[in-house]
């Protein structure tokens, strides 16, 4: 900055040749004497050093020499005046450079220093320089720091010492040296004035932290060139990236003053994935902030992003983290095609979560998905051990007992937290990941709690929207985030992509909205709260088969499905991770609440149905179910009815089922609305002892009618002869062929109408 060049300020004083008229002995005011005609100066056209030259001898104690005219002193701006002299004879006295300052309407502004360093004369005919700064901050090297209440000034010399000398003195100059204080006034440091080089070669890590120790609040400047840091760098000032960085994978670059992506971004050359992998490496590695904000910035990945190979120094990290507003997305190439290997392998349900014996251990990845004979949905590779030659599965295997070959099917995703081994409290908010069709969304870590999303987006998964292979999902929060599919067009069965797996307990998800997925979630674990969500899985097609949008595979699930939209998809209840699916001494099927939930499809087949238990093995019951408050709409045809027992494996045991509840739901298009309890209106129209009583398809899943509640006469029961029948029947239970009947026998013959509550469970 220099205000004579870009504004065209006038400065510099006229020269002494112009007349003497514009010089004062006194302070420059208005009305003060000048110079000329005076009797102790004139101007000297030649002077073999300064060409022309006023000379002026020295009569008073304190001689002044000022220019008449207003130099501008302006906000920011630093003037450096300089004057060369030198003494012709007698005295020798002393000089400084002097100046006026003056203010709104004229007035001295007081309180100022208004003289610079003195410099005697010491011998004749030496020519010395006399300079001084005069400008508005306490800067070094300001002699006059006048703040901003001066607006011009009268600038001179004074002359000190003894009197009777002669001495000539050359013009005087006055230059805007702004551009010096201009680092200072702007608050920056330079790394380069602490030795940094900028080569891309030499190791300026010293010379950052050098920089930073000085800034004292103030911000660094890393100016145009390529910085190589050898060593971890953390600055405790805010910094400006011209130039960029370079530095080994395992070195950090910590930003503690404006720790965003652009910064870093800034720092490593606008290579995006390079920058999130630095910025995600400093979040787990400095104390001084616990969230990177991506700064809106859409990064652009040409491979998964290793988290932790990323961090380098750590597998272990269990502190509350937090990546948020921000976009991935992913350009294509082979490096996000899923890994399919086959082995051969055995499996024991004594050894329920491994498979031993696996040939070619070394080439099936962490985090595959199991594929064979008695592999339930949702299986994956927790870890190997290659010496041993076995696979630690994240759940165990139905019936794949033995020895068979198995298919590993790595998928690739944009964000991997495999490596770790236990990562905890980590959370993702208002990010969104583009996967394009071509890779998968998240891998979580086999291991750590209350990994957490919310307001996120995961736009086309090509195989996986989250993904659990271990009990990385313990207690994971999943709040108003949608999943959004890459097959829509694709009929409902043909789809293969899953929105979210888990393993592990506790799980929340929340009003989430998922969009066309083969299984919007597969929960393995128990005590899950699903509520507020709304998943649809409907396709163009007429008549078609649906399939399961959430599926349970705890049998006892602990589990609340509440508030929820569930469109065009079923909810399935089963027991496929279980290494002994046949009844053992369990609590069975048991302790679930599906209430308040809005159902509906279109387009189905009358065997659609909302609620599916599929047992894999004989012998298990329901032992705590509660279905309430729900509405079950059919569009466009009727079904028969919302629930069923898949039997493909096994039936339930319908004579033990306890504590269940299915009541206070409303059925549109339904043949069969269901409940238990339930109550039946029967008519006897002509007298008779027995009463064989039908549920006739009103009993959930076509169970057994289990107990009676009540029987309550509608009227006057009568006998044969006409007379009231006060006397109370008493009832048996699960008659008839299918076990739904219930028969009321009576002390004598008779006739009417009763009300008779069914259920389908015993009491306890």
């Amino acid at each position: 900055m220099n205000k004579a060049i870009t504004d065209g300020v006038v400065f510099m004083p006229p020269p002494f040749e112009a007349g003497l008229d514009m010089w004062s002995s006194g302070d420059g005011t208005p009305g003060s004497d000048s110079y000329e005609g005076a009797i102790n100066a004139a101007f000297v056209p030649v002077d073999q050093d300064f060409g022309g030259a006023l000379e002026l001898v020295k009569t008073e104690t304190l001689q002044k020499l000022r220019y008449m005219g207003e130099t501008p002193i302006l906000p920011g701006c630093y003037l450096q005046v300089r004057v060369r002299a030198k003494a012709m004879s007698g005295n020798l006295p002393s000089l400084r450079i002097a100046a006026w300052a003056g203010g709104a309407g004229g007035a001295h502004v007081e309180g100022l220093v208004e003289t610079g360093p003195q410099v005697s004369l010491t011998t004749y005919g030496e020519v010395v320089e006399v300079s001084a700064i005069i400008g508005p901050g306490q800067r070094n090297g300001v002699d006059m720091a006048w703040g901003t209440v001066p607006i011009y000034a009268h600038i001179g010399l004074d002359l000190t010492g003894p009197n009777g000398g002669i001495l000539r003195i050359d013009d005087i100059e006055i230059e805007d040296v702004t551009q010096v204080f201009l680092r200072d006034m702007l608050g920056l440091v330079d790394v380069r004035d602490f030795g940094a080089v900028g080569d891309g070669v030499s190791d300026d890590s010293a010379a950052f932290e050098a920089a930073d120790a000085a800034a004292n609040g103030r911000e660094v400047l890393v100016p145009a060139g390529t910085y190589f840091l050898g060593d971890s760098v953390t600055f405790q000032s805010r910094v400006r990236f011209e130039g960029t960085v370079t530095m080994p994978e395992d070195k950090i670059l910590g930003l503690t003053k404006n720790f965003d992506l652009p910064a870093y971004i800034e720092a490593f050359g606008d290579d995006e994935e390079l920058a999130f992998k630095k910025a995600f490496q400093a979040l787990l590695n400095t104390a001084g902030h616990n969230e990177l904000d991506l700064g809106g910035r859409l990064i652009g990945l040409r491979a998964p992003v290793d988290l932790q190979a990323a961090l380098a120094n750590r597998t272990f990290f269990n502190q509350r983290r937090v990546i948020r507003n921000g976009q991935f997305s992913v350009f294509p190439g082979s490096a996000w095609d899923t890994e399919v290997n086959t082995s051969q392998a055995s499996y024991s349900p004594s050894d329920p979560k491994r498979l031993t014996g696996v040939e070619n251990v070394a080439n099936v990845p962490v985090g595959s998905l199991i594929e064979g004979n008695g592999v339930g949905r949702e299986v994956y590779v927790r870890d190997r051990n290659i010496a041993a030659q076995t696979l630690e599965l994240s759940a165990p295997l139905y019936d794949a007992d033995g020895t068979q070959v198995f298919t590993f099917r790595r998928f690739k995703y944009i964000l991997d937290f495999s490596g770790f081994s236990d990562l905890g409290r980590f959370h993702l908010a208002d990010v969104e990941l583009q996967c394009g069709g071509e890779c998968s969304g998240i891998l979580l870590p086999p291991q750590g709690s209350v990994f957490a999303l919310r307001d996120c987006f995961i736009v086309r998964p090509k195989d996986r929207g989250i993904t659990s292979h271990g009990e990385g999902c313990q207690g994971m929060l999943i709040d108003r985030c949608q999943f959004l599919s890459n097959e829509s067009p694709l009929p409902a069965t043909e789809r293969q992509t899953i929105a979210i797996n888990t393993n592990a307990n506790d799980v929340k998800l929340r009003n989430n909205r998922a969009v066309h997925f083969r299984h919007f979630a597969v929960i393995g674990g128990s005590s899950s709260i699903i509520s507020g969500n709304h998943w649809f899985q409907g396709d163009t097609l007429q008549n078609s088969p649906r399939v399961g949008g959430l599926v349970l595979t705890r049998i006892n699930n602990r589990g609340t499905i509440d508030g929820n939209y569930i469109d065009n998809n079923f909810i399935e209840w089963v027991n496929e991770h279980d290494q002994a699916p046949d009844f053992a001494s369990e609590f069975s099927f048991s302790q679930l609440s599906i209430t308040d939930n809005t159902f509906i499809v279109s387009h189905v087949a009358p065997w659609f149905n909302w609620l599916v238990i599929k047992p894999m093995g004989p012998g298990h019951f329901l032992n705590g179910l509660t279905v309430t408050g729900n509405a079950f709409r059919v569009i466009g045809n009727q079904i028969d009815r919302v629930e069923r027992v898949d039997t493909s494996f096994a039936s339930l045991d319908f004579n033990r089922s306890y504590n269940v509840t299915f009541r206070d739901n409303t059925f549109n298009n339904v043949a069969n609305p269901v409940a238990s309890p339930v109550t039946i209106e029967h008519t006897e129209s002509s007298p008779s002892q027995v009463w064989s009583i039908d549920a006739d398809s009103k009993l959930p899943f076509n169970a057994w009618a289990q107990v009676v509640e009540s029987v309550v006469a509608e009227g006057p029961l009568r006998n044969a002869s006409g007379q009231v029948h006060y006397g109370a029947p008493y009832y048996l239970a699960k008659q008839g062929p299918d076990n739904d009947r219930i028969t009321l026998r009576w002390e004598e013959p008779v006739e009417g109408t009763v009300m008779v509550k069914v259920r389908i469970d015993d009491p306890f």
